[in-house]
C-alpha cells in the first residue's frame, strides 16, 4: 500500500505545518454572518478571538466536501492507493464519515481512526502514525498504538461566559441566568468515556473549586508524570498559566504546556475558557 496521512486543523496547526511534515491538512470552515471561511487559511486565530470579543456568534463545520474530494483526487493521481486518516474526532464533527464516503467513492481504501476528541491529542496521532510507518512498522501495529493514545486521553473544559454558551445555542436563557446569579461553573469533558462527545463532569460554583475538581478528576483516572499535560485557554493567558502552576504543584512530575485552545472547541466555549488536555502517548 502507498498511503497518504490525513488530518484536519482541528490540530490547532496551519495546512502548511503539516506539509512540511509530508501529512495533508484539510481546513475546517468557521461561519460568520452567513459567511464561511476556511480556518487559518481565510481566517485567522485572532480574527476569530476579536469576533469573540464582539459577541458574533461563530459556527464550525467540516471540511468542504469539494476539497476533501479534490484532495483524495489529487493522490490518487500522485499513486496513493490509500488514505490513512486522524481528524477531529466523530463526536464533534462529520469529518471522518465524510473522508471515507469520499475514499469508497474513488475505490481508494481508508484507514480512520477516531481520536474521541481533537487539538494536540489528534496531531500527536497523525504524526505518530506517520513515523511508524516510515520506521516499517506494520499497519495493525500502528492502529493499535493510536488506539491506546486516544484511550488515555482526557480532555476537561472550564467555561467561564455562560451567555456566550446561550447565544450559541447551548444554554436555554433560563439556564443561563440561573448560572450566572448562582456562579455556577460547569465542568465539562470529552474523551472515549463520552464517546467522543462534550458531556457534564460536574457543576461547581467557583473557578477555583473546579479547577480543584478537574485535579481530583486526574487522580481518579491514575494520570501520572508519563502523560502529556496541555493548558489551553481563549484569550486567558495568565489564568491559564496559574492552573497549569496549580496541576504541576498537585500531580508530581507533571510538566505542563500551556497554548491557545484550537477555534474548533473555542468557538463554542467562549472566552475565558481553561481546557485541560491529558494523554499517554509512551503506553503501548
Amino acid at each position: 500500500m502507498k498511503l497518504a496521512f490525513v488530518t484536519d486543523t482541528g490540530t490547532g496547526q496551519h495546512p502548511d505545518y503539516w506539509k512540511e511534515k509530508g501529512i495533508y491538512c484539510l481546513p475546517l470552515q468557521i461561519t460568520c454572518d452567513g459567511e464561511s471561511k476556511d480556518e487559518y487559511t481565510e481566517i485567522t486565530y485572532s480574527e476569530v478571538i476579536q469576533k469573540l470579543h464582539e459577541k458574533m456568534v461563530l459556527k464550525t463545520s467540516l471540511p468542504s466536501l469539494g476539497k476533501i474530494q479534490d484532495c483524495f483526487e489529487e493522490l490518487k493521481n500522485e499513486g496513493y492507493d490509500t488514505i490513512f486518516a486522524v481528524p477531529i474526532c466523530r463526536g464533534l464533527s462529520g469529518t471522518l464519515d465524510s473522508m471515507e464516503m469520499i475514499a469508497n467513492q474513488l475505490e481508494m481504501k481508508f484507514v480512520g481512526i477516531d481520536c474521541y476528541c481533537t487539538a494536540v491529542e489528534q496531531g500527536c496521532m497523525i504524526e505518530t502514525a506517520k513515523k511508524m510507518y516510515e520506521a516499517n512498522i506494520p499497519i495493525d501495529e500502528i492502529i493499535k498504538k493510536l488506539q491506546s493514545i486516544a484511550d488515555s486521553c482526557e480532555t476537561v473544559l472550564l467555561c467561564d461566559d455562560l451567555d456566550h454558551m446561550k447565544r450559541g445555542g447551548r444554554l436555554t436563557p433560563m439556564a443561563a441566568a440561573l448560572g450566572g446569579l448562582l456562579k455556577i461553573k460547569p465542568v465539562l469533558h470529552i474523551g472515549k468515556s463520552t464517546n467522543g462527545k462534550v458531556d457534564v463532569l460536574d457543576k461547581v460554583r467557583t473557578m477555583k473549586r473546579a479547577q480543584d475538581r478537574v485535579i481530583k478528576h486526574l487522580k481518579e483516572l491514575d494520570v501520572n508524570s508519563d502523560y502529556t499535560f496541555i493548558v489551553a485557554h481563549v484569550d486567558a493567558l495568565e489564568a491559564a498559566k496559574e492552573y497549569a502552576q496549580k496541576i504541576e504543584s498537585q500531580i508530581e512530575g507533571a510538566k505542563v504546556k500551556v497554548i491557545n485552545l484550537v477555534s474548533a472547541v473555542g468557538i463554542h466555549t467562549g472566552l475565558g475558557c481553561l481546557a485541560l488536555q491529558v494523554f499517554n502517548e509512551m503506553k503501548d
